[in-house]
Protein backbone atom coordinates (compact mmCIF):
# COMPACT_ATOMS: atom_id res chain seq x y z
CA UNK A 1 0.00 0.00 0.00
CA UNK A 2 1.28 3.46 -0.86
CA UNK A 3 1.02 6.40 1.57
CA UNK A 4 -2.40 8.07 1.59
CA UNK A 5 -3.07 10.17 -1.45
CA UNK A 6 -0.37 8.57 -3.62
CA UNK A 7 -2.28 5.79 -5.32
CA UNK A 8 -1.30 4.72 -8.82
CA UNK A 9 -3.30 3.17 -11.64
CA UNK A 10 -1.05 1.13 -13.90
CA UNK A 11 -2.28 0.24 -17.39
CA UNK A 12 -0.54 -3.09 -17.89
CA UNK A 13 -0.19 -4.81 -21.27
CA UNK A 14 -0.37 -8.61 -21.07
CA UNK A 15 0.39 -11.39 -23.60
CA UNK A 16 -1.88 -11.76 -26.62
CA UNK A 17 -1.20 -15.50 -26.76
CA UNK A 18 2.32 -16.55 -25.86
CA UNK A 19 2.70 -16.45 -22.07
CA UNK A 20 6.38 -15.54 -22.43
CA UNK A 21 5.48 -12.20 -24.04
CA UNK A 22 5.34 -10.19 -20.84
CA UNK A 23 7.84 -7.63 -19.63
CA UNK A 24 9.82 -7.84 -16.41
CA UNK A 25 8.29 -4.51 -15.37
CA UNK A 26 4.76 -5.81 -15.94
CA UNK A 27 5.45 -8.84 -13.74
CA UNK A 28 6.92 -6.63 -11.04
CA UNK A 29 3.90 -4.32 -11.03
CA UNK A 30 1.35 -7.13 -11.12
CA UNK A 31 3.11 -8.86 -8.24
CA UNK A 32 3.29 -5.70 -6.14
CA UNK A 33 -0.19 -4.30 -6.75
CA UNK A 34 -2.86 -4.09 -4.08
CA UNK A 35 -5.41 -5.29 -6.63
CA UNK A 36 -5.69 -6.18 -10.30
CA UNK A 37 -8.73 -4.90 -12.21
CA UNK A 38 -9.49 -7.53 -14.86
CA UNK A 39 -11.75 -7.79 -17.88
CA UNK A 40 -12.29 -11.47 -16.98
CA UNK A 41 -10.83 -12.81 -13.74
CA UNK A 42 -10.74 -16.34 -15.14
CA UNK A 43 -8.46 -15.31 -17.99
CA UNK A 44 -6.20 -13.19 -15.78
CA UNK A 45 -5.97 -16.02 -13.23
CA UNK A 46 -4.27 -18.17 -15.88
CA UNK A 47 -1.57 -15.55 -16.38
CA UNK A 48 -1.07 -14.94 -12.67
CA UNK A 49 -0.91 -18.67 -11.91
CA UNK A 50 1.64 -19.17 -14.69
CA UNK A 51 3.90 -16.61 -13.02
CA UNK A 52 3.05 -17.59 -9.42
CA UNK A 53 1.50 -14.19 -8.65
CA UNK A 54 -1.05 -14.05 -5.85
CA UNK A 55 -2.80 -10.68 -5.84
CA UNK A 56 -6.55 -10.07 -5.33
CA UNK A 57 -8.48 -9.59 -8.56
CA UNK A 58 -11.48 -7.35 -9.17
CA UNK A 59 -13.73 -7.77 -12.19
CA UNK A 60 -13.89 -4.59 -14.27
CA UNK A 61 -15.27 -4.41 -17.81
CA UNK A 62 -17.59 -2.36 -20.03
CA UNK A 63 -20.67 -3.63 -18.21
CA UNK A 64 -19.41 -2.97 -14.68
CA UNK A 65 -21.69 -0.65 -12.80
CA UNK A 66 -20.97 2.85 -11.57
CA UNK A 67 -20.51 1.45 -8.07
CA UNK A 68 -17.58 -0.72 -9.14
CA UNK A 69 -15.98 2.22 -10.97
CA UNK A 70 -16.32 4.57 -8.01
CA UNK A 71 -15.09 1.89 -5.63
CA UNK A 72 -11.86 1.52 -7.60
CA UNK A 73 -11.38 5.28 -7.81
CA UNK A 74 -11.89 5.65 -4.06
CA UNK A 75 -9.27 2.99 -3.39
CA UNK A 76 -6.85 4.80 -5.67
CA UNK A 77 -7.51 8.11 -3.89
CA UNK A 78 -6.78 6.39 -0.57
CA UNK A 79 -3.36 5.26 -1.83
CA UNK A 80 -3.92 1.86 -3.43
CA UNK A 81 -1.84 0.60 -6.32
CA UNK A 82 -4.14 -0.98 -8.91
CA UNK A 83 -3.09 -2.69 -12.13
CA UNK A 84 -5.61 -2.56 -14.96
CA UNK A 85 -5.45 -5.45 -17.44
CA UNK A 86 -7.63 -6.95 -20.16
CA UNK A 87 -7.84 -10.56 -21.29
CA UNK A 88 -4.88 -9.97 -23.60
CA UNK A 89 -2.94 -7.10 -25.09
CA UNK A 90 -3.09 -3.44 -24.19
CA UNK A 91 -6.10 -2.15 -22.22
CA UNK A 92 -8.35 0.53 -23.78
CA UNK A 93 -7.42 -0.44 -27.38
CA UNK A 94 -10.70 -2.11 -28.41
CA UNK A 95 -10.84 -3.28 -24.79
CA UNK A 96 -12.33 -1.95 -21.54
CA UNK A 97 -10.66 0.58 -19.27
CA UNK A 98 -11.06 4.09 -20.67
CA UNK A 99 -13.72 5.19 -18.17
CA UNK A 100 -11.59 4.09 -15.22
CA UNK A 101 -8.53 5.89 -16.59
CA UNK A 102 -10.50 9.07 -17.19
CA UNK A 103 -12.09 9.01 -13.74
CA UNK A 104 -8.75 8.36 -12.09
CA UNK A 105 -7.15 11.33 -13.88
CA UNK A 106 -10.07 13.60 -13.06
CA UNK A 107 -9.58 12.71 -9.40
CA UNK A 108 -5.90 13.52 -9.40
CA UNK A 109 -4.68 9.92 -9.42
CA UNK A 110 -1.38 9.17 -11.14
CA UNK A 111 -1.82 6.94 -14.20
CA UNK A 112 1.13 5.09 -15.73
CA UNK A 113 1.13 2.89 -18.85
CA UNK A 114 3.23 -0.27 -18.82
CA UNK A 115 3.76 -0.97 -22.53
CA UNK A 116 3.94 -4.42 -24.00
CA UNK A 117 2.09 -6.77 -26.37
CA UNK A 118 -0.38 -5.38 -28.89
CA UNK A 119 -2.19 -7.46 -31.52
CA UNK A 120 -2.47 -4.34 -33.68
CA UNK A 121 1.26 -3.65 -33.85
CA UNK A 122 2.32 -7.30 -33.99
CA UNK A 123 0.07 -7.95 -37.00
CA UNK A 124 0.99 -4.66 -38.67
CA UNK A 125 4.77 -5.08 -38.54
CA UNK A 126 4.51 -8.69 -39.71
CA UNK A 127 2.14 -7.93 -42.58
CA UNK A 128 4.56 -6.70 -45.20
CA UNK A 129 2.29 -3.67 -45.71
CA UNK A 130 3.78 -0.16 -45.24
CA UNK A 131 3.39 0.84 -41.60
CA UNK A 132 4.97 4.30 -41.32
CA UNK A 133 1.45 5.77 -41.30
CA UNK A 134 -1.66 3.81 -40.42
CA UNK A 135 -5.14 4.12 -38.94
CA UNK A 136 -6.71 1.68 -36.51
CA UNK A 137 -10.44 1.11 -36.93
CA UNK A 138 -10.88 -1.60 -34.30
CA UNK A 139 -13.74 -4.07 -34.63
CA UNK A 140 -15.73 -3.90 -37.87
CA UNK A 141 -19.51 -3.32 -37.48
CA UNK A 142 -21.35 -6.67 -37.54
CA UNK A 143 -24.26 -5.52 -39.74
CA UNK A 144 -23.83 -5.51 -43.51
CA UNK A 145 -25.02 -1.94 -44.03
CA UNK A 146 -22.79 -0.44 -41.35
CA UNK A 147 -19.85 -2.51 -42.57
CA UNK A 148 -20.21 -1.27 -46.13
CA UNK A 149 -20.70 2.32 -44.96
CA UNK A 150 -17.42 2.13 -43.04
CA UNK A 151 -15.50 0.75 -46.01
CA UNK A 152 -17.03 3.32 -48.36
CA UNK A 153 -15.86 6.10 -46.03
CA UNK A 154 -12.32 4.69 -46.21
CA UNK A 155 -12.16 4.05 -49.95
CA UNK A 156 -9.85 7.04 -50.54
CA UNK A 157 -7.77 6.53 -47.37
CA UNK A 158 -4.06 6.61 -48.24
CA UNK A 159 -2.75 5.29 -44.93
CA UNK A 160 -2.56 1.59 -44.14
CA UNK A 161 -5.77 0.44 -42.44
CA UNK A 162 -5.96 -2.01 -39.52
CA UNK A 163 -9.15 -3.80 -38.49
CA UNK A 164 -10.24 -6.51 -36.03
CA UNK A 165 -12.78 -9.07 -37.17
CA UNK A 166 -14.64 -12.10 -35.81
CA UNK A 167 -13.97 -15.48 -37.48
CA UNK A 168 -17.71 -15.84 -38.06
CA UNK A 169 -17.88 -12.78 -40.31
CA UNK A 170 -14.46 -12.87 -41.95
CA UNK A 171 -15.61 -14.05 -45.38
CA UNK A 172 -18.35 -11.42 -45.69
CA UNK A 173 -15.89 -8.77 -44.61
CA UNK A 174 -13.21 -9.81 -47.10
CA UNK A 175 -15.80 -9.95 -49.88
CA UNK A 176 -16.96 -6.41 -49.09
CA UNK A 177 -13.38 -5.16 -48.85
CA UNK A 178 -12.44 -6.63 -52.24
CA UNK A 179 -15.52 -5.07 -53.80
CA UNK A 180 -15.14 -1.60 -52.27
CA UNK A 181 -11.37 -1.20 -51.93
CA UNK A 182 -10.49 -3.13 -55.08
CA UNK A 183 -7.98 -5.95 -55.24
CA UNK A 184 -5.24 -4.15 -53.34
CA UNK A 185 -2.45 -5.63 -51.16
CA UNK A 186 -3.54 -6.85 -47.73
CA UNK A 187 -2.74 -9.30 -44.95
CA UNK A 188 -4.88 -11.44 -42.68
CA UNK A 189 -3.12 -12.24 -39.40
CA UNK A 190 -4.64 -15.01 -37.30
CA UNK A 191 -3.74 -16.29 -33.82
CA UNK A 192 -0.72 -13.97 -33.61
CA UNK A 193 2.00 -15.28 -31.22
CA UNK A 194 0.04 -18.49 -30.63
CA UNK A 195 0.80 -22.05 -31.74
CA UNK A 196 -1.19 -21.80 -34.96
CA UNK A 197 -0.11 -18.28 -35.91
CA UNK A 198 -0.72 -17.58 -39.58
CA UNK A 199 -0.17 -14.61 -41.91
CA UNK A 200 -2.00 -14.70 -45.24
CA UNK A 201 -0.37 -12.09 -47.48
CA UNK A 202 -1.34 -11.06 -51.00
CA UNK A 203 -4.18 -9.18 -52.63
CA UNK A 204 -7.63 -9.14 -51.07
CA UNK A 205 -9.12 -11.64 -53.52
CA UNK A 206 -6.26 -14.09 -52.96
CA UNK A 207 -6.68 -13.83 -49.21
CA UNK A 208 -10.44 -14.34 -49.54
CA UNK A 209 -9.87 -17.50 -51.59
CA UNK A 210 -7.34 -18.90 -49.11
CA UNK A 211 -9.45 -18.02 -46.07
CA UNK A 212 -12.44 -19.88 -47.52
CA UNK A 213 -10.37 -23.09 -47.50
CA UNK A 214 -9.39 -22.85 -43.82
CA UNK A 215 -10.98 -23.37 -40.45
CA UNK A 216 -11.99 -19.85 -39.54
CA UNK A 217 -10.92 -19.89 -35.90
CA UNK A 218 -9.07 -17.51 -33.63
CA UNK A 219 -8.72 -13.77 -33.36
CA UNK A 220 -8.12 -12.03 -36.68
CA UNK A 221 -6.46 -8.77 -37.69
CA UNK A 222 -6.86 -7.45 -41.24
CA UNK A 223 -4.33 -5.01 -42.67
CA UNK A 224 -5.21 -3.28 -45.96
CA UNK A 225 -2.84 -1.05 -47.91
CA UNK A 226 -4.03 2.50 -48.42
CA UNK A 227 -4.93 3.95 -51.80
CA UNK A 228 -1.82 4.58 -53.87
CA UNK A 229 -1.29 7.87 -55.66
Amino acid sequence: MNPAGSGVLYIVSTPIGNMKDITLRALEILGGADAIACEDTRETHKLLAHHAIRVPMVSYHDHSGQGRLQGLVERLKEGAVIALVTDNGTPLVSDPGFTLVREALQNGVRVEPVPGPSATLAALVGSGIPCEKFIFEGFIPPKDGARRKLFESLREEKRTMVFYESPHRILKTLEAMAEIFGDRPACLAREVTKKFEEFLRGNLKDILTETAKRNKLGEMVIIVEGLRD
